[in-house]
């Protein structure tokens, strides 16, 4: 773990150095790491941003993307952008939630109806609230990014009905609400670091986990586990987000040139999103993974108790009754 902390430490001032370097070129760079191979759709649609800052400031502002989690995992960066040794970085709405509270409610089970319901309560005042919350913690969110929806994946058994996630260890994201509703659906909630993962599930270390399509397949988690349920619990979206060290250095003109481009990189995400889930799930078919239909009343139901006991707070009570009347 030291070592790791000091590679990071290492190239940390490495590009503090070239962001030295660049000032004196009049050329400002935002690096921006994230935990995703270029394969990826989200990778895909950051280099759609990156091309919108570069077009639309005539290259005085730029974006250096560090893919594959170069730099460090999901926290590991966000601490990162608190400091102003990065940028920026693409993370899941469920990590922004350990450091901005406003986030955990885009983790509660089955709240949304549907994509489109989704969608219209992201790029509504509900969800700009969100993303400027995490300023309060240096990390301002720009946008948001389609990250489908989370099933369950197992490796010895189908899950057809949450009774069937009895005795199963799965693992969840560091997330707060991830633990609950495994634990509440039956399971039990083995949280863990992504890269982990494949050979926990190789070893027997857990006996599944949940994510996306997209993720399933390029993660190679297919190889191990040949049941996939889509019991969709939770459709937990990506931030863009950038650190407020850096936020703060741009003036007005390049403020609106980041938010004019992530805004673009939005439109061309959710076809990149579509398209590569399509090709995933055939993918997954042809190599003999089943796919389970269930009936998700039956995992939504047992899931109450989460949206209950998160209700109780009445600031997170009233974002949830602003989200359900959209």
């Amino acid at each position: 773990m030291r070592s790791k902390l000091f590679v990071i430490e290492c190239l940390a001032f490495i590009i503090l150095g070239l962001c030295s370097c660049n000032k004196i070129s009049d050329r400002k760079v935002a690096y921006l790491a994230h935990s995703l191979p270029k394969s990826h759709p989200v990778h895909q649609a950051i280099e759609v941003f990156a091309k919108e800052v570069s077009r639309n400031s005539k290259g005085s502002l730029e974006v250096k993307i560090f893919p594959d989690g170069q730099l460090g995992t999901e926290r590991e960066v966000l601490e990162l952008l608190q400091i102003g040794s990065i940028a920026m970085t693409k993370v899941s709405a469920a990590t922004m939630a350990n450091f901005a509270p406003e986030y955990k409610v885009l983790g509660v089970p089955y709240l949304f109806r549907d994509k489109d319901h989704l969608f219209r309560v992201l790029e509504s005042d509900i969800g700009d609230k969100i993303l400027e919350s995490g300023s309060d913690f240096l990390l301002r969110g720009l946008c948001f990014y389609d990250a489908g929806s989370r099933s369950f994946y197992t490796k010895n058994k189908p899950v057809n009905t949450p009774d069937d996630l009895k005795g199963l260890k799965i693992r969840v994201m560091n997330h707060q609400l991830s633990v609950e509703m495994v634990n509440a659906l039956g399971g039990s909630a083995t949280p863990m670091a992504y890269g982990e993962l494949y050979t926990a599930l190789q070893q027997g270390v857990v006996d599944g986990a949940e994510n996306n399509p997209p993720s399933f397949f390029s993660s190679g988690h297919y190889e191990v586990c040949k049941y996939y349920t889509l019991d969709e619990h939770s459709s937990i979206p990506d931030v863009i987000a950038i650190g407020t060290p850096f936020w703060n250095t741009l003036t007005d003109k390049e403020k609106n040139i980041m938010n004019t481009a992530a805004k673009s990189s939005v439109v061309a995400q959710k076809k990149l999103w579509k398209k590569n889930v399509d090709e995933c799930v055939a993918k997954l078919r042809s190599a003999d993974v089943q796919f389970i239909t269930p009936d998700k009343s039956l995992f939504a139901d047992k899931a109450r108790s989460i949206l209950e006991n998160f209700t109780k707070d009445p600031k997170m009570k009233a974002i949830v009754t602003s989200i359900q009347k959209q």
